[in-house]
């Protein structure tokens, strides 16, 4: 009998296998610049990486993207 290969991070469970990805995004009102330094944006970094950890989760990445007014 072959067996399936099993998919990567995956939870097994007897009926179901689960895999969650999230992917958030923030869109302030007006779409105001939030985020304006690097400082603020490394602190906003080091709180997800701490949610995800205790959490047991893996935090990847994060991209900040400018407004399309923006210079």
């Amino acid at each position: 009998m072959m067996t399936k290969e099993k998919i990567k991070d995956a939870i097994y469970t007897r009926r179901y296998i689960y895999n969650f990805h999230y992917h958030l995004i923030w869109v302030t009102k007006y779409r105001n610049q939030t985020f304006t330094t690097e400082v603020l944006a490394n602190e906003m970094k080091a709180i997800l990486q701490q949610v995800a950890d205790d959490n047991d989760k893996k935090y990847t990445e994060t991209n900040k993207k400018p407004h399309k007014g923006a210079q």
